[in-house]
């Protein structure tokens, strides 16, 4: 798919925010007063921020609220309630926290549960995708969760948690790249169950059905080079597990911290462009193109 720069960043930073809420509202850090001021606005800016820069890549914006009453149905809607849920709850639970030094615990574990639950929802817009083999897979929220949750215990702080948590993501993180490089070809689909074609007998391309571009290719179908998807893998790797875990079992420092914080990110970003221009959707078949 065409990396879209709003939806990256969406579920970037959006996943690190709603990371960090989910931490502080099991109490962790235990921090009360403007230091907790500024942990919850630094995830809120993440969260709030990534739900903002989801809203460009709308054909139409303004539409954005009626999302709101699919909730049965679209994981799209799903998201967006439990998001405002989470925001609302966190929001009352680090007021009182922050203005009156009151610790309303069942408040901030309501709040956690609907972090996470948030950021499920979102992993689920992809994984129910069966047109997108590489994304439908129980792997995906689990990659998701495990980089929310990681990343999360990074930003709060909790460096004994994330020395256990980021290398757990890094191992799925791997597991989710080896089983996507297999999916489309596992997944049963090609050229013949794309045109419906397959019962009159063996499908090939004669010419584009296109001589021009057009939505679908536009939208739905991005090529990357092998070479360049390795390079790109090792440097989301590197950055996003590898780097920080390696700062974080250094003697504690905040500017290390920081460095393990900003590397986290860019790897991250990294690896979720590569979620998109690697997802091969099935459409893209028709075209000749995988």
């Amino acid at each position: 798919m065409h990396p879209s720069p709003s939806v990256i960043i969406f579920t970037t930073c959006s996943g690190l925010g709603f990371g960090l809420l989910a931490w502080l509202g099991f109490g962790l850090p235990d921090v009360t007063g403007w230091v907790a001021f500024a942990f919850f606005a630094v995830a809120y800016l993440l969260a709030v921020g990534g739900l903002l820069a989801s809203t460009f890549h709308l054909g139409h914006p303004e539409r954005a609220m009626k999302a709101f009453s699919q909730w049965r149905s679209s994981w799209l809607s799903r998201e967006g309630v439990a998001a405002v849920a989470a925001l609302l709850v966190m929001g009352a639970y680090a007021g009182l926290l922050i203005f009156f030094d009151i610790r309303i615990m069942v408040l901030g574990w309501i709040g956690a549960v609907l972090s996470v639950l948030t950021v499920y929802a979102t992993s689920m817009i992809y994984a129910q995708l069966k047109t997108v083999p590489r994304w439908n897979s129980i792997l995906t929220p689990a990659l998701l969760l495990a980089i929310s949750i990681s990343g999360g215990a990074l930003l709060a702080g909790q460096i004994t948690e994330a020395q256990v948590l980021l290398p757990i993501a890094a191992i799925i993180q791997l597991i989710w790249w080896t089983r996507g490089d297999l999916a489309l070809m596992q997944s049963g689909t090609d050229m013949a169950t794309a045109t419906g074609l397959g019962k009159i007998g063996r499908v090939r391309a004669f010419e584009p059905p296109h001589t021009g571009t057009n939505y679908l290719l536009r939208e739905l179908v991005y090529q990357v080079g092998r070479k360049h998807a390795i390079k790109l893998r090792v440097i989301a790797f590197v950055l996003g597990y590898a780097l920080p875990v390696l700062l974080i079992l250094l003697p504690f420092g905040h500017a290390l911290a920081a460095l393990a914080v900003l590397s986290h990110l860019a790897g991250i970003a990294t690896s979720r462009w590569l979620f998109f221009a690697e997802a091969e959707h099935v459409v893209g078949l028709y075209y000749g193109k995988r």
